[in-house]
């Protein structure tokens, strides 16, 4: 049982270092909003995990493997989910733009905040909830909960250790991990926060995030099974 604890946690930590969505999202809030705003899109984006994990111990997420209908429809929800926090992302950035040539703010101002405020009209609720949608929009997680947490029920289920809560406790071990992971990934944001908050840079990552997060709404449209 230890071996397996230790295999699965060593193979989660791989999973969440995988740049994908989640970590573009997260990194977005946490530049735009500060440290309190990254942690509570982690919160949400664990959340979505959790309730994949449960989906795949109940047997939900078997039918995103099982049904073609089923997975193309969430895969075009998710898809329009991240081509919307693109645009929305670009739009910011546009601007952001105005109101520095609104403003005579130059290029290089410094418009560093506290690294706990939560600003750009973002709560710490929106933010949650960026996090769980993300997460959630997407089938990729699906269908990963349902092929991966599997492999690591030991064939022998220990007495009185059903299938089902194995599947759970792994399920929260996984999002365990991906927070040790994202809180450092959050812990490096917070310390490049007097760089990144600048007006320039600000806007240049705006940018960037957002046509990354096109991008991979398209891929996800295009891709087929």
């Amino acid at each position: 049982m230890l071996e397996t604890l230790v295999a699965f946690t060593g193979a989660a930590m791989l999973i969440a270092m995988a740049p994908g969505p989640s970590t573009i999202v997260i990194m977005r809030v946490a530049v735009r909003s500060g440290r309190r705003a990254g942690v509570a899109a982690v919160l949400g984006n664990e959340a979505g995990v959790v309730l994949w994990g449960v989906a795949a111990a109940v047997g939900l997420s078997a039918l995103l493997v099982a049904s073609r209908l089923v997975y193309d429809g969430l895969r075009i929800v998710g898809a329009v989910v991240l081509v919307w926090f693109g645009v929305r992302a670009l739009w910011e950035a546009r601007r952001r733009r105005g109101d520095e040539g609104a403003g005579g703010r130059g290029e290089g101002a410094d418009v560093t905040v506290s690294s706990d405020a939560v600003g750009g009209g973002d709560s710490l609720w929106r933010c949650f909830r960026l996090g769980l949608i993300t997460n959630v929009a997407n089938p990729k997680a699906g269908v990963f909960a349902v092929s991966f947490l599997p492999q690591f029920v030991p064939v022998s289920v220990p007495t009185g250790w059903p299938v089902l809560v194995m599947l759970v406790g792994l399920t929260v071990v996984w999002a365990l991990v991906d927070v040790v992971w994202y809180g450092a990934v959050l812990w490096l944001v917070g310390a490049a926060r007097r760089v990144l908050g600048r007006a320039g840079v600000r806007r240049r990552l705006e940018q960037v995030s957002g046509v990354v997060l096109i991008g991979l709404g398209v891929r996800l449209a295009a891709e087929t099974r």
